[in-house]
């Protein structure tokens, strides 16, 4: 048996959870198969930047649900952090600011 390849992000891969989920629903597959790198990238980010297991098998049902909607990038979230081709904006910078200093 092989495996499918799905395609992944400018700088994520797609992550083993998230690919099962993608996989097991042939809309969301399509859709996703459809979206620019970068918008796989930002999902991929949204579902990984989680703390909790919890959160993020919520994200991960939301992204396939979201996606099925038509949705083709997170809502509100702040932006992959971790692209190296664009400097992140000040507003964003601020935001991770202000959660550093909760953890702290």
């Amino acid at each position: 048996m092989t495996k499918k390849v799905i395609s992944g992000g400018v700088v994520h891969r797609v992550p083993e959870d998230l690919k099962k989920a993608l996989t097991a629903d042939a809309k969301a597959l399509t859709i996703w198969e459809g979206l620019t790198p970068l918008a796989r990238n930002e999902w991929i980010c949204w579902v990984t930047f989680v703390k909790k297991e919890e959160t993020r098998k919520e994200h991960i049902h939301r992204a396939v649900q979201e996606l099925k909607e038509g949705v083709r990038r997170p809502c509100c979230w702040i932006g992959c952090i971790h692209r190296k081709d664009k400097k992140i904006s000040p507003s964003v910078q601020y935001v991770l600011s202000k959660q550093r200093r909760k953890v702290h």
